[in-house]
């Protein structure tokens, strides 16, 4: 065999292996709302950045396939999985019960509780406080679950809105007393806000939760994908380094 041939064999071999690197490299639409500072939000020119962008990208990297985000409103998030329009959804998802039957979630990424804060001229000990007073949630999230065990579903008291931000501005221009969500979130906002000077309190019955990246029920294939990126992440630091960049402190140890 000549060399010339050689040469083109070679390179018809090189060729075609990068081709099926390429092509096994999967490439997976990931739903996150952009209104969860700061989990994932917009930045002015329409990029989408946050703890769960970074985090998604590094388990990305360590798994070796490609993401694409998708700004996918919180009401329509899960049905946008179960259609087949998104492959994972990633936007600060508390593991629950009733969410398991809907989804298959990957290893808890993020350690949570729901938090209360209320106006300035509001201090109280417990959720039981808050009977009688206009309460803030977002529709069908864990702060909804909350207030909805503590005053039932149907009280009118209580106030759902779309997303976070537009129930954080109610409870900013006193249309409601309180506002029941996630902690990293309602930490992330007062500490950018000082000035509203919000007071915060944990219910003694507010267990423990967990965020966790949801996938179509019975999609195997993905959910090892993430979970394999996710403990390579833990195990190589890039997790940690996330962690910092956005709440600047030791990420606590997760289970499995």
């Amino acid at each position: 065999m000549s060399l010339k041939t050689k040469a083109v064999l070679s390179a018809a071999f090189f060729c075609v292996a990068l081709a099926a690197g390429v092509a096994s490299a999967a490439t997976y639409t990931v739903g996150t709302g952009a209104t969860y500072r700061p989990f994932e939000y917009e930045t002015p020119n329409k990029e989408l950045v946050g703890f769960d962008v970074d985090l998604m990208k590094a388990i990305a990297k360590e798994a070796g396939f490609e993401v694409k985000f998708i700004n996918t409103p919180w009401d329509g998030i899960f049905a946008g999985l179960n259609n087949g329009d998104r492959d994972i959804i990633m936007s600060g998802i508390t593991i629950t019960e009733k969410r398991k039957q809907a989804v298959d979630f990957s290893h808890p990424y993020f350690l949570a509780h729901q938090l209360i804060l209320t106006n300035a001229n509001l201090k109280i000990q417990s959720i039981k406080d808050l009977e009688g007073k206009l309460i803030a949630v977002v529709n069908a999230s864990a702060g909804d679950i909350a207030a909805s065990k503590a005053f039932g579903k149907a009280s009118p008291n209580i106030r759902r809105f779309d997303n976070t931000p537009l129930a954080l501005e109610e409870l900013a221009n006193g249309g409601v007393d309180a506002m029941i969500g996630d902690v990293g979130v309602l930490q992330w906002y007062t500490k950018q806000n000082p000035e509203k000077k919000f007071n915060q309190c944990r219910d003694p019955g507010f267990e423990e939760q967990y965020f966790g990246i949801g996938v179509k029920k019975g999609n195997t294939k993905v959910l090892e994908d993430v979970n394999r990126g996710l403990e390579k992440a833990i195990a190589s630091g890039a997790y940690q380094e996330v962690f910092t960049k956005w709440f600047g402190s030791e990420a606590p140890k997760l289970p499995r």
